[in-house]
């Protein structure tokens, strides 16, 4: 009876291994190429959510006839949706029987509107970026009584939206248009004032970045003689200019698509925000989905131009720290 050589036992053991290996390598790649496609599944399904809508109010806006978004091509091509937002007068066939016709052409333009939202939102944005940028630079640098509690309530109030008192900002507007007829009801002062008023959030986001400014900087512009003033325009905006780009795109973008308020504040056509006057499209009787969809657009257009202008400063403004020691 032959037995086998025990020379041949670590060569049959080895191959047993590198089949073992090799199979369990098979598994690790199986296992990467299934996480890689559920990753690219999740990343597209999410990438479908996010560019659906947007396709379907964009061929809403070039389709003819008001209709809801519901497909993601136009079946027929129209540019009066267009038209009529950009203040282009053209021609609709009232009666095919007949052939008549008449010349479409709105009563206020919505690019008056378009221009109300953008001076609206820049001049608020500046006014938020000026007020809650010295606020911040007291609480963060002076030391003064119930500095605490005032911080304290400034997180509590940020906690309520602005929805919340428009009963009281109409009254307040209400009162103050009988001395001051700028600053009251149907201006756009008073709308700016209003929106000046949310500044809480913002403090507490510019005060958290002055807090990581070092101190020793401007103590060192203090023994050059530069007083609190010049120590924090010369010498802390400089460093701070990506936190203030952050809280304007913020607050402009917020401003731009900002209803409730415009809509108790502002009563007149000439005097309407952009999302004031989308909103007048959408009639009980009858809803102008293509006009509103256009509006919609265009809307889209100085937010995207704003945050391409200042999106290098977007990363550094919400996660760098300033400057370190």
């Amino acid at each position: 009876m032959a037995f086998p050589s025990l020379k041949t036992e670590p060569a049959r053991v080895s191959n047993l291994r590198d089949r073992s290996t090799r199979r369990h390598r098979l598994t690790h790649e199986q296992r990467l190429l299934i996480r890689k496609v559920l990753a690219h599944a999740f990343l597209l399904s999410f990438l479908a959510i996010v560019l659906v809508p947007f396709i379907m109010v964009v061929s809403a806006s070039f389709r003819q006839g008001n209709f809801a978004p519901s497909r993601l091509l136009p079946d027929k091509v129209s540019l009066d949706h267009w038209k009529y937002v950009l203040g282009i007068p053209y021609t609709e066939v009232v009666n095919p029987a007949t052939g008549e016709t008449r010349v479409v052409k709105p009563v206020v333009p919505p690019l008056l509107w378009f221009w109300n939202s953008i001076k609206v939102s820049c001049l608020s944005s500046a006014g938020i970026i000026l007020l809650s940028g010295t606020a911040a630079y007291a609480f963060s640098r002076f030391k003064f009584k119930f500095r605490t509690p005032i911080l304290s309530s400034l997180l509590i109030l940020q906690m309520f939206p602005m929805v919340l008192a428009l009963v009281a900002f109409y009254v307040i507007l209400d009162f103050t248009g009988t001395y001051v007829k700028w600053l009251g009801l149907n201006t756009q002062a008073g709308l700016i004032m209003v929106y000046l008023g949310g500044i809480s959030s913002y403090i507490w986001m510019i005060k958290g970045y002055f807090d990581t400014i070092p101190a020793s900087m401007e103590e060192s512009a203090r023994i050059d003689g530069a007083s609190p003033f010049q120590t924090f325009v010369r010498i802390l905006l400089p460093v701070s200019i990506p936190i203030f780009a952050v809280v304007f795109i913020l607050s402009f973008i917020g401003y731009m698509s900002e209803y409730p308020v415009a809509s108790v504040v502002l009563q007149t056509g000439n005097n309407w925000t952009l999302a004031v006057g989308a909103n007048s499209f959408l009639y009980e009787q009858e809803k102008l989905w293509g006009r509103f969809a256009a509006l919609a657009v265009l809307s889209g257009v100085p937010i995207t131009v704003v945050f391409m202008l200042c999106q290098r400063f977007v990363i550094g403004g919400l996660t760098s720290g300033g400057i370190k020691e």
